[in-house]
């Protein structure tokens, strides 16, 4: 495996198609160590975009993740109840998919894992996705698409896949 330390990055090593790390962010009030993916070729030749959407979460990451963590409280807060009635069972459902009103409250049921880098398309954007594990659905899991810095949806993961 060809491996190389980029001066923002860090350390990453190639796999197809994308660069893998490590990194940390701060969410729930604590860091965390997560997986970074940096989309691109063999040549690690990564795009101002990239770096630029990279460096600029590095900057903004407290508003950024603070933005994260309200909506994905919105989004369980949405939807919880369905996931309650599918399990059926009470203490189950307290487990995977409780009734919580607040943000930090989120900290035992959303994991984050991934933050992937995504490569530039024609309209420009820094595009980054971050990927969580979450107890109310394990299969499908969470994504956060921000672009230009901007929280724009929580939903499945393959909204950043």
């Amino acid at each position: 495996m060809k491996k190389i330390n980029d001066e923002l990055f860090g350390e990453l090593e190639y796999q197809k198609n994308y660069w893998r790390g490590k990194t940390t962010i701060q969410m729930f009030s604590m860091d965390i160590e997560i997986i970074l993916t940096v989309d691109g070729r063999e040549d690690a030749d990564f795009s101002n975009i990239q770096r630029e959407a990279f460096h600029n979460f590095e900057i903004n990451i407290e508003s950024i993740m603070g933005e994260v963590e309200k909506q994905i409280f919105e989004y369980y807060n949405e939807d919880f109840h369905e996931y309650r009635e599918m399990l059926g069972d009470k203490s189950e459902a307290d487990k995977i998919a409780p009734n919580i009103d607040s943000i930090q409250a989120l900290k035992k049921l959303v994991k984050p894992t991934e933050l992937i880098v995504r490569r530039v398309r024609k309209n420009g954007k820094r595009r980054l996705g971050l990927l969580c594990d979450v107890s109310w659905d394990i299969e499908n899991g969470l994504g956060v698409k921000i672009e230009d810095e901007v929280v724009e949806e929580v939903g499945y993961q393959d909204i950043v896949l």
